[in-house]
């Protein structure tokens, strides 16, 4: 029997495009080459929205195996500056912890998974299905196959991420900000937080790095590693399109913004929602416009953060002016949540120029 909807890769953004799928009455099929729980090297902070996101597809993740965030705390050039989420609190959480969520929610939805059944480029176009989803990462199959590579920008940056087993002191996403580094510290459970370093140094490890931050380095000094170090590629990618004929590509393999955002999760999941809705009327088209949309807050302010982490002038007067002015960074994590309209964003940034300037 053919398949209505044949997903490639069952990472989140693939297993929530077969989750909306089934929610459309669709039959799907999801394959990937390895087996669960996968686990990829990420910040492991879900924003408020992508809990929302979540919320819509049914998937609840269990209270036990994640912490509740309050907000953000950015720390560096001597200052300091924390917000809370306007709108209720995100979640840390292990990224194999989220995968088995959504792998149960779909099976418990009729998805059918195929695990250890890697779908190569030479094998894509003898899938029967009325529609193919290409979720298959940053090197994506699908999006070569279909001729979608065509790219308006693409830059890449790299990241590493352990854990530790050790009570989390904050709970808050801590950003740390060094000469051309970021760290994150991100609780994951009530006995552990996860650290993740991200670059533009392929080199640049865990431990090269926490050196520079000596606070959060005294902080980790006793707490045994809970789990291997991972590294991953993160791009800021912009394709020209996401969708051709009946393939359209989601998560990673459509495109990406830089993991400094922590909103690579929450796109996935509400591309997932968009394509859904897009199939359901037989037109990708609408899907292609909806990415777009979805893309442009979080391009945005990709953006912004990187211009800060490129430019010491930049990052020690923004972190000077938002800790002498707070409700300004309330401001930006109010954007960024996507509870603050763009008019009066506009008015925090031109503020918070302007107190740069002077500073």
């Amino acid at each position: 029997m053919a398949n209505d909807v044949f997903v490639i890769g069952a990472g989140p953004a693939g297993i929530a495009a077969a989750i909306a799928a089934r929610q459309k009455g669709f039959r799907v099929t999801v394959a990937d080459g390895q087996q669960p729980p996968i686990d990829k090297a990420c910040g492991e902070g879900l924003m408020p929205e992508a809990l929302e996101a979540l919320g819509e597809l049914g998937v609840e993740l269990p209270c036990a195996d994640a912490f509740p965030l309050r907000g953000v705390r950015f720390v560096g050039a001597g200052a300091a500056v924390e917000a809370p989420f306007p709108g209720g609190a995100g979640a840390g959480v292990r990224r194999t912890t989220l995968h088995q969520a959504l792998v149960e929610e779909a099976e418990a939805r009729g998805v059918e998974f195929r695990w250890n059944s890697p779908v190569s480029g030479d094998s894509i176009h003898k899938i029967d299905a009325d529609w193919i989803v290409g979720a298959d990462g940053a090197s994506s199959h699908v999006r070569a196959w279909a001729g979608l590579d065509g790219c308006v920008s693409d830059t890449w940056r790299f990241g590493f991420r352990r854990h530790y087993q050790i009570a989390p002191w904050s709970d808050q996403i801590e950003i740390y900000w060094g000469d051309g580094v970021e760290v994150y510290a991100t609780p994951v459970a009530p006995d552990e937080v996860g650290i993740a370093v991200l670059s533009s140094d392929p080199k640049l490890r865990v431990d090269d790095a926490l050196p520079e931050f000596p606070e959060l380095e005294e902080r980790l000094r006793e707490a045994p590693h809970s789990s291997v170090e991972r590294g991953a590629i993160t791009a800021t990618r912009k394709l020209r399109e996401v969708a051709r004929g009946n393939i359209a590509l989601v998560g990673d393999a459509s495109g990406s913004v830089d993991a400094i955002t922590a909103d690579g999760l929450c796109l996935g999941f509400l591309e997932a929602t968009a394509l859904a809705r897009a199939m359901e009327r037989g037109d990708l088209t609408l899907y292609d416009k909806a990415h777009a949309r979805l893309a442009r807050r979080p391009r945005f302010m990709a953006e912004l953060m990187l211009t800060m982490d490129g430019s010491p002038w930049v990052r020690e007067r923004a972190l000077a002016a938002m800790a002498a002015h707070p409700w300004l960074f309330g401001g930006l994590v109010a954007m960024h949540v996507g509870r603050l309209p763009a008019p009066q964003f506009a008015a925090v940034c031109a503020v918070l120029g302007w107190r740069m300037l002077t500073a």
